[in-house]
């Protein structure tokens, strides 16, 4: 039984997972972008 209502609950470990690899992956892009940058600038 999958239910999707937007009720506030307590997040379980995947979707905490989920959301910590987005953010990791998010940060990672924005060094690669600052490293390129400054690797073209030298």
């Amino acid at each position: 039984m999958s239910t999707k209502h937007p009720t506030k609950k307590k997040q379980s470990k995947r979707d905490r997972r989920m959301k910590l690899a987005v953010y990791i992956m998010i940060i990672a892009m924005l060094l690669t972008s600052i490293t390129a940058g400054i690797g073209s600038i030298l």
